[in-house]
């Protein structure tokens, strides 16, 4: 397989036979763009480059809408090794914001309940991280793509979101356990400060959890990310709940929205996802990765 990313520095063919084990690109994942957003970006264009309209595009690991990083994406042949690719470990950097829970464990729903934070201090999260390593089982989120008799399991959580249901209670239900095994975990900074500090117009953290520029989404001035599609919800940080940003290697099959969800509950406290990148898939790493507007270029040329 041909591997494209930052180090790659030539054209491409204009021929996919010239490419017989094909092509995976890996591909940094815009804020508020869904994984299929991205494919069917990538898709038309590699149609138009290759001339070929029943071309095979996929990718190997969806990505939540709110979330950004490595998402690998395959052409051609390369499909064929798209769950082989998926089944490697990844490594993400989470925003973690304690004090409060959403439906969906991040910002796609408006927070439901708030919670004490007597427990929660930068030293006490600090402390229980090394729990979470090894081998558990986790309870996915209700909002996922989780198959549940054939039906999505987000569309189970919109209607039963609607009548008012204990999701955490349905997921538990409904849901059936996965075995995932965390391998690293660690505390990369703390803002206890107002998390409306931390963050604008709810873009991601990435690497500070006080806001750096180069962790924050592209936003335009729709108040919208570059390209994002209009019907990604982006609720509003709670006011003066402290953020942790976290850095967990882990096995397929994480739901690091679940994590930020019983790391809440291990405090005595609320907590949901206030920003997540994928910053590595396997061996690729979202330093080599391509923006959106890099692969379309190349594609293009």
């Amino acid at each position: 397989m041909l591997i494209i990313d930052k180090n790659f520095k030539t054209s491409l063919s204009r021929d996919i036979n010239d490419y017989p084990e094909g092509l995976v690109l890996v591909i940094d994942k815009p804020y508020r763009w869904t994984s299929a957003d991205v494919i069917r970006k990538v898709k038309y264009a590699a149609i138009r480059h290759f001339q070929k309209k029943n071309l095979k595009v996929g990718h190997a690991g969806t990505l939540d809408p709110l979330a950004t990083g490595v998402l690998i994406v395959c052409i051609g042949n390369a499909c064929k090794n798209a769950e082989k690719l998926q089944a490697s470990a990844k490594e993400y950097v989470a925003g973690v914001c304690f004090g409060a829970t959403t439906p969906s464990y991040d910002l796609e729903k408006d927070v439901d309940r708030t919670f004490p934070l007597d427990g929660v201090s930068e030293e006490s999260v600090r402390g229980v991280l090394p729990s979470f390593l090894g081998e558990q089982d986790q309870v996915a989120p209700l909002f996922s793509a989780k198959q549940v008799d054939g039906v999505r399991a987000y569309e189970l959580a919109r209607k039963l979101h609607r009548q008012g249901a204990a999701l955490d209670e349905a997921a538990a239900e409904l849901l059936r356990v996965n075995r995932i095994t965390i391998s690293g975990i660690e505390l990369l900074g703390w803002c206890a400060g107002d998390a409306g500090d931390a963050v604008s117009e709810g873009a991601a953290l990435v690497g500070s959890v006080c806001g750096s520029e180069s962790g924050r989404a592209s936003i335009g001035e729709n108040g919208k990310a570059s390209g994002a599609s209009g019907r990604i919800n982006v609720a509003e940080l709670p006011q003066g709940c402290p953020i942790a940003s976290i850095r967990v290697a882990c096995s397929k099959g994480t739901y690091i929205r679940a994590l930020a969800r019983d790391l809440g509950e291990r405090l005595n406290s609320g907590a949901f996802l206030s920003s997540l990148q994928r910053s590595a898939s396997g061996v690729f790493r979202v330093e080599n990765a391509l923006s959106v507007e890099e692969t379309i270029a190349l594609l293009e040329a």
